[in-house]
């Protein structure tokens, strides 16, 4: 186990720049065995290959973890999730470029360590593939909340159907998952077909306007009380002018407090038992690195929220 923080414990103070690069200066460790004794575990799916649009997402846990530094209490909730949590930095996944087959397989034995452990683990993404890999490490019955311009729920050919477009018609099929909820969607590129589909096979799409119609505690009270959660964050989910560092941004989404309100809802009601955050795409990301800022910014809150649920 490595402490990122012990060489300034003396001073009071790390700067953000300096040091091993964790999530929010989180311990850090690549061993299984010294899982023990926490309850959230960072993992990096740092990976693109399979993305529809442009690349880039493969940086986006790098950013995220670089734009992180360790929080205070929240000025509302006054919860500080970094003292609540005992939060470790798992490391990244075993990513092989251009081998998406044990990229993915990489991915999913990281994250089943950590749920093995007993742990929440909260994946920075990477593209939207990398959530197929991850609900995979799960055991049901898990209720998936996807949080998404797109559906990404294109039709399998026989030489794509793992890629980013395809992640949620294959989870939605998955036996452990047993809703899937997508919030937030409204792209113009996706067909009209698909939301037939989607509808089709039982899942339940809830447009911006809808959210703002029923608000947060309305998408929260589609998830059963207490049942098992699993959110999946697409930055493109937010509105266009949000996120310059995303892969495929769109306009009209929602704002940042409507994410976050419906995030600490869903957490308020269910068990989150896992996050992932993907498509923070730094090269294309302004030079302040606004989005991976709003990502690293975006995982305190709810991190704050399962702190308190």
């Amino acid at each position: 186990m490595i402490d990122p923080l012990e060489r300034w414990r003396q001073y009071g103070e790390k700067p953000d720049y300096a040091g091993l690069l964790t999530y929010g200066g989180a311990p850090y460790t690549q061993d299984p065995a010294e899982l023990a004794g926490f309850d959230v575990a960072i993992v990096g799916a740092p990976t693109d290959d399979l993305v529809s649009d442009r690349p880039g997402a493969r940086f986006g846990p790098r950013a995220i973890r670089a734009a992180s530094c360790p929080p205070g209490a929240h000025l509302e909730s006054k919860v500080d999730a970094f003292e609540e949590l005992r939060i470790v930095d798992f490391g990244d996944a075993a990513v092989l470029p251009a081998d998406a087959e044990r990229t993915h397989a990489a991915i999913e034995q990281l994250v089943g360590q950590a749920v093995d452990a007993g742990l929440v683990p909260v994946v920075l993404g990477g593209d939207h593939s990398i959530t197929h890999p991850v609900v995979q490490a799960f055991d049901g019955p898990l209720h998936v909340v996807q949080f998404d311009a797109h559906l990404d729920y294109a039709r399998a050919r026989d030489t794509d159907r793992y890629s980013n477009a395809h992640a949620f018609r294959q989870i939605s099929t998955m036996d452990s998952v047993s809703a899937l909820i997508q919030v937030g969607i409204r792209s113009l590129r996706t067909e009209a077909g698909l939301y037939e589909d989607s509808l089709a096979d039982g899942n339940r799409i809830v447009p911006p306007a809808e959210l703002r119609e029923v608000e947060a505690e309305g998408v929260a009270r589609l998830v059963p009380e207490r049942a098992r959660c699993f959110v999946s964050i697409d930055v493109d989910a937010l509105d266009m002018p949000l996120v310059p560092g995303c892969v495929s941004a769109e306009p009209g989404g929602l704002t940042y407090a409507e994410l976050r309100d419906t995030l600490v809802a869903i957490a308020d009601r269910a068990q989150i038992v896992g996050i992932d955050l993907v498509e923070v795409n730094p090269m294309v990301d302004t030079a302040a690195g606004a989005t991976a800022y709003l990502a690293a910014h975006l995982l305190v809150e709810a991190l704050d929220a399962i702190a308190q649920g």
